[in-house]
């Protein structure tokens, strides 16, 4: 194990120190901006674990594996734990912006070791990187309106998220381009808005600036289902809404729900939820009414 702290072994790899560096003593936590390092790097084994959020950069970002590099690459948004005494050896393919969360003492921010027991790159954590963002935005703040106990407190609650465990690895990866997770969430925010929009492929992949092929091979691996089938589900969803009001009719709950008639929308609706929309409204009734 290399002589210093995880900070200096850091600085000493790179060859310059960190762009922001922030101790938190209540937290046992020091924040590090590490940007703008390319090459390969060998990482002597750290004194204390540390949890990586990459904020920018490349998304080609490859850590040593046997004699090689892994397949795995990270990408924005995606988050690492490098255990104490593991080194490592990192690829960057590019210019490259991430924190790191030092936890010097586990024992003051009440983290079990089996947290930091094993190295894990590149998987996705929403909610540490989100943190990790409103941190850095906190930070970056002009000094007459930082609010030091809101920051002490967003730390606080990385820290208890990263010690919970609930960062799985097995959950879905983020699409792989840094504005890719931006892109779908904004064409699903304006899907959910208005459902009855004449929606196509060429005029989603326009608003995200993707092609179309694209565009579909990363929504489906953000949600798990194409933006044709996530439209459908979205109108349907209206659709029920619609139908707990008997006094629309089922005309116009299509119409308002985004199908092109009633015929189109009842054979959908039985395809997907299994019974025709005068079933569903029944059913709805049914169930409103009070018991004896």
């Amino acid at each position: 194990m290399a002589n210093g702290n995880s900070e200096t072994i850091i600085c000493d790899t790179l060859g310059r120190g960190p762009e922001i560096s922030r101790r938190f003593d209540g937290s046992g936590v020091v924040l590090n901006r590490w940007r703008q390092f390319v090459g390969s790097y060998q990482l002597p084994s750290l004194p204390e674990p540390v949890f990586v959020v990459q904020l920018g950069g490349k998304s080609d970002v490859r850590i040593g594996h046997r004699e090689g590099w892994s397949e795995r690459t990270s990408f924005p948004g995606a988050v690492s734990i490098l255990p104490a005494g593991h080194s490592t050896r990192w690829l960057v393919d590019g210019e490259l912006d991430v924190l790191t969360f030092t936890f010097e003492d586990p024992r003051v921010a009440h983290l079990s070791t089996d947290i930091f027991r094993d190295l894990r790159f590149a998987y996705s954590d929403p909610l540490g990187a989100a943190l990790s963002d409103q941190i850095l935005d906190e930070l970056c703040r002009e000094e007459k309106t930082l609010d030091s106990e809101y920051l002490e407190t967003l730390v606080k609650t990385l820290t208890k998220h990263v010690g919970s465990g609930r960062t799985a690895t097995t959950r879905r990866l983020f699409p792989t381009s840094g504005s890719s997770s931006f892109r779908i969430h904004k064409l699903m925010n304006t899907i959910n808005h208005d459902p009855s929009a004449n929606y196509n492929l060429a005029y989603l992949a326009d608003q995200a600036g993707v092609t179309v092929p694209y565009l579909c091979r990363i929504f489906k691996q953000a949600i798990g289902m194409s933006p044709h089938d996530y439209i459908i589900k979205v109108r349907l969803d209206r659709a029920k809404q619609l139908l707990a009001n008997p006094e629309i009719p089922i005309s116009r709950v299509a119409e308002l729900s985004g199908f092109a008639g009633s015929s189109q929308f009842t054979r959908c609706f039985h395809q997907k939820i299994g019974q025709s929309p005068s079933t569903y409204r029944s059913s709805v009734a049914d169930a409103s009414q009070p018991t004896l």
